[in-house]
């Protein structure tokens, strides 16, 4: 599809709808004179002006306008951000489009930042206007492009609450030339109110983080409370958000719209994008979809390559670029595998001319099963589990299904589950899966939560693409209907081998259930049509190939550790004689690329024996990330091997289980008590409650009283200790920490190493990252120092910090300075001076202490010890080279 249109749009596409609001004159309230430039070889100095202007009804909105380059006019973009945040979170984006030729305004939305008035969820009268009063003032302004008098060339982007109003603005204003929203909503009412269900979780962190439910006008707070209350949405509660929708004004959308969408988004799915192609394109309009990889739960946002393409499709269409690449009609990213390095997914983009949407073309997949019953428990508790709204930024524990690792969590009793016969081939599924089934209820309205699983081939740790679950609320199921269920729009490949699995949920922690017990039956009619829209991989046109993923977040290692839902490889037999050293690493390779000749791990040997606290330390780019991942099975090394307890490391390997992880922090409920994340966090990994050893690992780690209070009333300190609390659960013989005193204060750093202390002192082995050596030195009993992916030293500390050529020489009674400087200048001697007990002697390469003794004798220096000075920061910097 060519998205590029002959000339000038011809109008723009659009008749001459436009929303002027009464007052429709700016008025500039203040103006801030101060100008502030960013200047670089490549790129125009940037210039930005702060005012306040009043929109009317005694609202004021903050704004920014930034521009660069020489005089002249140039085309205009709005730049508007998420909810909760402000203009200065869309600042960095709005001057590189100000240094790629852009006038630039941004502008914090009524509510937010220092702008004043109650938030309205963009309300047609309020947020909406207020981007018609803005364009008023653009149309004003010297720099910028003007179709005709009045009339600005303008274009609009934001993500999330942002993209939204993009999109708002588009259908309300005709003066609006294109569009780049991102991770938006086409309809609220159906993205809060999903086939009649309350996604209660993200509907309560919206109010919570608009500042509560006092800051928004008062109809919306009085329908928020209403439907909180009741656990279901009304028909008055989805008449005011459709209104509010972009929904509400799709056939006046009638320009170029570039739509992002994330893959990983239980807030807003890839189903609002699709209802906002459909609609935009049947106006008329070029229209492109992207799906990145990232999304309100997590995952890569992909901002560089996101920007890239919005700043090359506003060149197309605000500036009459006809060479301007604007990219595939249908781009999606994908997990090409893991990094060669660090073992993070690898990204890559395939693309279509055509958008395809999310029926793609199906294929049959036939599910077996007989009828099931189970049952809806009383109060809707406990809930099953799939995404955790809020804490994707923190945690990004969707990005896992793409790493083949599973976090939902579905109780026994509650659910019924229907399983596909093993695939004899790979099935890429792109789209919406669909499938017919029966539910009978002993109620009048059945609530269910339908998701379909990627099994693997020994049948355990199901994973739940982008864990994502459709809702739907059955009415009169008391006498049993058909209902075809449309899950939810996923990019995932299910390896041949592989089984899919419907399962039909009772409960879902995201969303209110009916509190009265039931018992619901259902069965499937016909096969599961899976959407397979294009087919293998082919990297996008124009496109980057890959960009690297971030580092997973602290609770993903951890989880990828315990559930081991990966395909288990061949491993060596146990070695007996390693039976009881929990780790033994040998000739440990891993390159950079599999044709390298850089290596992030090379040739690393060394031993741990129980009872040990380690130590691993190195500068930045040693290789004691890729080594701590390669430990945990996280990724596979190139050469030698990893033994623990005398088995073989590989991912998967049942020898796990004994191994706890600790790393960057886990993602905790803020509203449930620790003990009960704790209990959760157990229950994921499937294994017997009694095996969590939990009494135990809280004894251990100090908590107290804090355990019966919600996570978010602990301090950093707290959070922290709660986190190792939980890789200690099964109370592991090898325990893996990783900075665990990130963040604390010295108290708390106490505390911890008291934690690491006592968990070793049962015969339990500790293995510790850290960068504060004065902290490892009086926590760790051994070292292993690496440099470059290099073993440097290992062994106890005390032998490394004393090996040290700075020796502390006690005198009976203080040295006088000419005999001092007399030392200072002996054969062998670098440096000597005065300290509280005598002096402090560096030797240089040929000393040594026999031969400094006697010269002190002989000078009549009164000795009455000589031994090491130094500590482990001198060691440290002896071994690895001083980089200053």
């Amino acid at each position: 599809m060519d998205l590029r249109l002959p000339g000038r749009l011809s109008g723009r596409l659009r008749g001459p709808r436009r929303l002027l609001a009464a007052g429709a004159a700016v008025a500039v309230l203040a103006g801030f004179g101060t100008w502030t430039a960013t200047a670089s070889d490549e790129a125009p100095a940037v210039h930005r002006t702060d005012r306040v202007v009043a929109v009317g009804d005694g609202v004021r909105l903050d704004t920014s306008y930034f521009t660069a380059g020489p005089a002249g006019r140039r085309p205009a973009v709005l730049l508007a951000h998420g909810f909760g945040g402000s203009k200065d979170d869309v600042r960095q984006q709005a001057e590189h489009l100000a240094e790629d030729g852009y006038a630039v305004l941004t502008w914090s939305a009524r509510g937010f930042g220092k702008s004043t008035g109650r938030i309205g969820l963009n309300d047609p009268d309020g947020e909406v206007a207020d981007v018609s009063r803005l364009i008023d003032w653009l149309a004003r302004q010297p720099q910028v492009e003007l179709d005709r008098s009045g009339d600005p060339r303008v274009g609009v982007a934001g993500a999330s609450y942002g993209g939204a109003i993009a999109l708002l603005a588009a259908g309300h204003d005709d003066r609006v030339d294109a569009i780049a929203p991102a991770i938006t909503y086409w309809n609220l009412a159906d993205a809060l109110f999903p086939n009649g269900v309350f996604k209660k979780l993200w509907a309560g962190i919206l109010v919570n983080s608009g500042g509560g439910c006092e800051r928004f006008e008062p109809l919306l707070c009085r329908m928020y409370e209403r439907v909180a209350a009741s656990g279901a949405p009304d028909a008055q509660a989805r008449a005011l958000l459709q209104e509010r929708s972009p929904a509400a004004v799709g056939d006046r959308i009638e320009v170029p719209t570039l739509l992002v969408q994330g893959q990983t988004d239980s807030l807003f799915p890839l189903g609002q994008a699709d209802a906002a192609a459909r609609a935009i394109r049947a106006n008329g309009a070029p229209v492109a979809v992207d799906w990145i990889a990232g999304g309100h739960d997590g995952g890569d946002l992909e901002s560089g390559r996101v920007r890239s393409r919005v700043a090359a499709w506003f060149d197309r269409y605000l500036k009459d670029d006809e060479t301007a690449g604007t990219g595939p009609a249908f781009r999606v990213t994908r997990t090409l595998g893991t990094g060669t390095g660090d073992g993070e997914p690898r990204l890559g983009g395939t693309g279509a001319d055509t958008y395809p949407g999310l029926a793609g073309a199906l294929r049959p997949v036939a599910l077996t099963g007989r009828e099931q019953s189970f049952a809806n428990p009383a109060g809707a508790s406990p809930p099953a589990v799939s995404a955790l709204p809020g804490l994707g930024s923190s945690a990004g524990l969707s990005q896992l299904s793409s790493l083949g690792v599973g976090v939902s969590l579905d109780f026994p009793g509650q659910f019924a589950a229907f399983d596909s016969a093993p695939l004899e081939d790979d099935l890429q599924i792109t789209g919406s899966p669909r499938v017919t089934v029966h539910v009978r209820s002993t109620s009048d309205d059945a609530v269910l939560f339908a998701k379909v699983y990627d099994v693997g081939p020994d049948g355990t740790r199901p994973v739940l693409p982008a864990q994502l679950v459709e809702p739907l609320r059955v009415t009169g199921a008391k006498a049993g209907k058909d209902v075809t269920v449309t899950l939810p729009a996923v990019d995932h490949r299910v390896e041949a081998g592989h089984r899919l699995r419907l399962v039909l949920s009772s409960t879902d922690l995201g969303y209110a259930s009916p509190t009265a017990p039931a018992t619901y039956t259902v069965s499937v009619r016909g096969d599961l049509a899976v959407p397979a829209a294009l087919g293998p991989e082919k990297p996008a046109a124009s496109l980057p190939a890959w960009v690297w993923w971030a580092p997973l977040a602290g609770a993903a290692a951890a989880l990828a550790l315990l559930l081991t839902a990966r395909r288990r490889t061949a491993a060596p037999a146990p070695d007996p004689a390693l039976a009881d050293v929990p780790l033994q690493i040998t000739g440990l390779t891993k390159r950079y690329a599999k044709s390298s000749d850089r290596y992030a791990v090379r040739d690393l040997s060394f031993r741990v024996e129980k009872g040990q606290v380690l130590g691993l330390l190195g500068p930045n780019g040693a290789g004691k990330t890729t080594t701590l991942r390669m430990l945990m099975g996280l990724i596979a090394p190139d050469g030698g091997e990893i033994r623990v307890f005398g088995h073989a490391i590989v991912p998967g390997a049942p020898v796990l289980s004994r191994v706890g992880a600790f790393v960057e922090g886990a993602g905790f409920l803020p509203h449930l008590s620790g003990r009960e994340n704790l209990e959760l966090y157990w229950r994921a990994t499937g294994r017997p409650p009694e095996d969590a050893r939990l009494d135990e690992a809280l004894e251990i780690a100090g908590l107290g009283d804090a355990l019966a209070r919600a996570v978010r009333t602990y301090s950093q300190g707290m959070r922290q200790r709660l986190a190792i609390a939980q890789a200690m659960l099964g109370l592991p013989d090898l325990l893996i920490l990783d900075e665990p005193t990130n963040g604390l204060d010295p108290p708390q750093i106490r505390e911890m190493r008291e934690v690491m202390i006592r968990y070793a002192a049962a015969g339990r082995t500790v293995i510790v990252s850290s960068h504060l050596l004065a902290e490892v030195e009086q926590t760790c009993t051994h070292l292993v120092v690496m440099d470059h992916g290099r073993l440097v030293q290992a062994g106890p500390v005390r032998e490394i910090v004393g090996s040290g050529d700075t020796l502390l020489v006690g005198t009976a009674r203080p040295v006088d300075a000419p005999v001092v400087e007399k030392i200072a200048a002996l054969p062998g001697v670098a440096s000597a001076v005065r300290a509280d007990d005598g002096l402090v002697v560096r030797l240089d390469t040929g000393g040594s202490a026999r031969r400094l003794i006697a010269d002190l004798v002989r000078l009549d220096v009164p000795v009455e010890s000589v031994g090491p000075h130094r500590r482990l920061e001198d060691a440290f910097l002896t071994l690895i080279g001083d980089p200053a």
